[in-house]
């Protein structure tokens, strides 16, 4: 796809992932994820006893099969799951209550490439319906987006998912997705840079793009741009 060659018909509703796709994976991996492996283990102990914390250790402690484990304990097998990023919904929430502090902190901003920012506010401008689909947990979406270098982007979007719905990799994930929208597939964009994402929206009636953002990227046989502002519809 290019810019002279446009999507046909404009859809009703578009979600996008976030790594990759609205900004920079190497700020996740970067700058996120080593903040939160930084500050986990002393975060833990201060807070551990939060309900909203209390819940997500207790769903880590079942992930994990380690029913009796310590704060500590949990600190050492949280801090080895964001070494391999892994895609834990317990992990993610607390990633986000974390993160929460750095950017309340300024200790850093969300990244949104402008091409993005600039083609989400026009799409919102045209009464297309923005959603968010990523791993990272909807806190984190929220403050990414609500603290981004672009400013507050958070008005521009009418939901959000995470892993809650289901894995990105699966079909059913956005055939639920779909169903929360309520707009048939065909009505739907999904932009992403994972091939495996596009694949499974596309099985459950998505259409979808690409975003290559860097060089050497696995490119499906998705329709493919470089950035937001090359995605037009006739």
């Amino acid at each position: 796809m290019s810019p002279d060659q446009p999507l046909a018909l404009e859809p009703r509703a578009i979600v996008t992932d976030i790594e990759g796709t609205t900004g920079s994976i190497h700020f996740v991996h970067q700058v996120l994820f080593p903040y939160a492996r930084r500050h986990l283990a002393a975060w833990l102990e201060l807070n551990a006893a939060q309900p909203a914390v209390a819940e997500q250790l207790e769903l880590a402690r079942l992930e994990a099969g380690e029913p009796e484990a310590s704060v500590a304990r949990l600190g050492e097998l949280l801090g080895g799951w964001i070494d391999q990023d892994r895609k834990s919904t317990p992990l993610k929430a607390l990633q986000g209550m974390i993160w929460e502090r750095g950017y309340l902190e300024g200790d850093f901003k969300g990244h949104v490439y402008m091409d993005a920012a600039e083609r989400l506010r026009t799409w919102h401008g045209r009464g297309i319906g923005l959603y968010v689909y990523s791993s990272g947990s909807i806190h984190a979406q929220k403050l990414l987006f609500g603290h981004s270098e672009a400013g507050d982007l958070t008005g521009l979007f009418s939901g959000y998912f995470d892993t809650t719905t289901g894995p990105k990799r699966e079909a059913e994930s956005y055939r639920a997705i779909q169903r929360d929208i309520g707009a048939p597939g065909g009505e739907i964009l999904f932009l992403s840079d994972v091939v495996e994402e596009l694949d499974a929206a596309r099985e459950a009636g998505l259409r979808t793009v690409q975003l290559v953002r860097e060089p050497g990227m696995r490119v499906g046989d998705h329709p493919c741009v470089e950035r937001f502002d090359q995605i037009s519809f006739d």
